[in-house]
């Protein structure tokens, strides 16, 4: 009897402390290395705190990039929902937390993210044969997005959006060279009379002078201060479109006539983002576009194909260290139609953030352009190794924890960011 009293006592005594404790909490701590359940939905409680007008403090390199956000139930509760793991913190933990941070010895920082930004993805109506992974992303971390294609970017619609994501895509109007693969698919022979029913209806006589007006807009938003991010194929067939204005280097089954066959000579690499003096493919039955990829030539054992993460001064380098946040510095690689960047073909003020140091390649890279910036990511899916047309999509709750994912959300809550932090 005796016992069961003090366990009765030390019971409300436990449940009073732990009502005090409530009653004093400041904040909810979100953890970021691996005491966290689930990574990818956290960003999305993050973005979430932003569009209730809840601040959200980003700890740069504390304990994998955590978040910090005044406590509210309503969050609180959303973390349960979505089972993403916190604590309850009080005020005086959370100021000792930033005492911490602030030492000049340490390498972190904290970034405020003061407003959700307007998220659109550049993606086709159609119906395509593979999966995108930022899609993916955003909606299994239940992030809001809007789809937008060339008619709505020809129509000057991007100023209406903070970031732009593009799809997987080829800009130079030779619809992904899959012509030797699959000329005879129902879904190639579909896409490729849209397209050039779409590049009719805008004025242009070809899809390659469509996408070519469409990859300048793209051009204009971020040099206006628009945040760019493109994985796969997006990334060096954008370059390759804008590096070869007014040139033809589509040959006949592509758009009706042969090409140019001094256009190579023609490329003006002053005009592209991220990368210099590469030689186009010119065969159409060759699935590649140009010498920048590394896809067919890489001799990597996929069990050791790995790529490692820079290390930035989160006090002096804010955004490439918060691009770069994770609780895994090595990770695993994965392939696309465009999966890794030759450093050869890098412009020597192009920032590379992830690379394969054994074959001289980059996988991750960011640049600016005017008040904006651009990120590229090479491959196609960071957790499906080799997905090819036609496979099923990536289900993200068997990998709710993956550090390949964590790059691409990192892009999303980076506009979000005090932008005077920013310049320092």
């Amino acid at each position: 009897m005796l016992h069961s009293n003090l366990v009765k006592k030390l019971s409300l005594f436990l449940l009073f402390c732990s009502i005090i404790f409530s009653a004093k909490a400041a904040y909810i701590f979100i953890p970021m290395d691996e005491n966290q359940n689930n990574h990818l939905k956290a960003y999305g409680i993050a973005f979430y705190a932003l569009e209730k007008e809840v601040k959200v403090d980003w700890l740069l390199n504390y304990q994998g990039g955590s978040f910090m956000i005044k406590q509210h139930a309503t969050i609180e509760d959303e973390c349960n929902i979505r089972g993403v793991s916190y604590q309850l913190i009080a005020d005086v933990q959370s100021t000792q937390i930033l005492q911490s941070i602030a030492s000049p010895e340490i390498n972190q920082d904290v970034v405020r993210l003061e407003k959700a930004p307007e998220i659109a993805i550049y993606s086709p109506n159609n119906k395509q044969p593979w999966d995108d992974a930022v899609t993916m992303a955003l909606t299994y971390a239940e992030i809001p997005y809007e789809v937008i294609y060339d008619e709505e970017v020809l129509a000057n619609l991007l100023p209406l959006y903070d970031w732009l994501h593009l799809h997987h895509e080829d800009f130079t109007g030779q619809y992904g060279k899959f012509y030797a693969s699959f000329k005879n698919a129902t879904w190639y022979k579909d896409q490729k009379i849209a397209y050039e029913k779409l590049a009719k209806k805008l004025g242009y006589n070809k899809v390659s002078e469509e996408k070519l007006a469409v990859a300048k807009k793209i051009k204009e938003f971020v040099t206006a201060g628009g945040f760019l991010f493109a994985m796969c194929s997006a990334t060096d067939s954008y370059d390759i479109a804008l590096a070869n204005e007014g040139n033809d280097i589509c040959q006949h089954m592509f758009d009706g006539d042969a090409a140019d066959p001094s256009a190579e000579e023609k490329l003006d690499f002053s005009k592209t983002l991220a990368f210099k003096d590469f030689t186009l493919v010119k065969n159409p039955n060759q699935y590649e576009f140009s010498s920048i990829d590394a896809t067919q030539t890489r001799k990597i054992n996929p069990k050791i194909d790995f790529f490692t993460l820079f290390d930035f001064s989160a006090k002096w380098d804010p955004i490439p260290t918060m691009l770069c946040q994770n609780h895994m510095q090595v990770i695993k690689g994965f392939m696309g139609q465009t999966t890794a960047f030759r450093n050869q073909y890098i412009k020597s003020d192009v920032l590379i953030m992830g690379e394969t140091r054994a074959s001289n390649e980059a996988r991750y890279i960011h640049g600016k352009l005017g008040n904006g910036t651009w990120t590229f990511y090479g491959g196609h899916d960071p957790e499906d190794y080799q997905h090819k047309v036609g496979d099923p999509k990536t289900d993200l709750s068997l990998h709710p924890n993956s550090p390949g994912y964590r790059l691409i959300l990192n892009n999303i809550l980076f506009p979000a960011a005090k932008k005077k932090k920013l310049k320092t």
